[in-house]
């Protein structure tokens, strides 16, 4: 009974999303014929807005009952923990579990959780781009290691990076009612996962660890289409700062 309600919810978002919003979807990569039929992972990229869901309009509907029967997300516990917001988004995603930004167990039990068949979806980021480009705490929008952490533990399958173009033009983080009749962009990358971790097989786990998130912040900063107000480039000493919370092992999704 979750399932189907689930798939109803997303089946409404759906349809609102087409509706209310114009998207365009562009593919940069090159991609198998039915690139969604062997994803294991799906990254999404340039976290701004709590009504990214919207970007479901591009999704076929069997896909969207894929989601609902294999999905295993990690969400923020401060948003799951939200009266309305989090009861939302466990209606809405059926296998959310709650990850912490403190140093515990949390991560750890999530990494667990993954079953072979599941199909993971993740905002590396952590946390919201508010529209000056940083994190609610004034910080450089970063992706963090966890997804490392995932590719670890899947061997074969596609993941597919979804860039957003942003969604402050519809809700910024702290605003209620969105915008509609608006344009929302997101370009698509398909990477085969054996092949993407291939080319990192010759570093030890840590050093693997540090250039597949430097590699997806590359993609975060040069991917992601025009239409985003804030710029994703870091400049040095934010660098400086990735490589040493990545060194760190930060694995936490905050």
């Amino acid at each position: 009974m979750q399932k189907f309600l689930a798939f109803g919810i997303l089946a409404s978002v759906k349809t609102i999303s087409h509706l209310f919003y114009w998207g365009k979807f562009q593919w940069i990569t090159k991609t198998p014929n039915k690139p969604w039929k062997d994803a294991k992972l799906i990254v999404f990229l340039n976290h701004t807005s709590l009504y990214e869901p919207l970007f479901i309009q591009y999704l076929s509907l069997p896909f969207i009952w894929q989601i609902v029967k294999r999905v295993n997300v990690p969400g923020a516990d401060t948003t799951l923990k939200r009266p309305l917001v989090g009861k939302f988004w466990k209606l809405m995603l059926p296998n959310i579990s709650s990850v912490t930004r403190k140093k515990d167990e949390s991560w750890s039990y999530y990494l667990e959780s993954i079953k072979p068949d599941s199909l993971i979806m993740i905002a590396p980021e952590g946390r919201m781009k508010r529209p000056n480009g940083l994190d609610k705490f004034g910080k450089p929008m970063t992706v963090k290691g966890g997804v490392a952490d995932i590719l670890e533990k899947l061997d074969e399958g596609g993941m597919i990076l979804c860039l957003s173009g942003g969604l402050h033009h519809v809700q910024a983080p702290g605003e209620i009612v969105p915008a509609i009749f608006k344009k929302i962009h997101m370009n698509l990358a398909y990477l085969d996962i054996k092949e993407y971790k291939q080319q990192f097989s010759h570093l030890t786990p840590r050093e693997r660890k540090l250039k597949i998130t430097q590699d997806l912040q590359e993609h975060l900063e040069t991917n992601c289409p025009p239409n985003s107000p804030t710029s994703n480039r870091l400049n040095n000493s934010q660098n400086e700062k990735l490589q040493k919370s990545v060194t760190a092992m930060d694995v936490r999704t905050e």
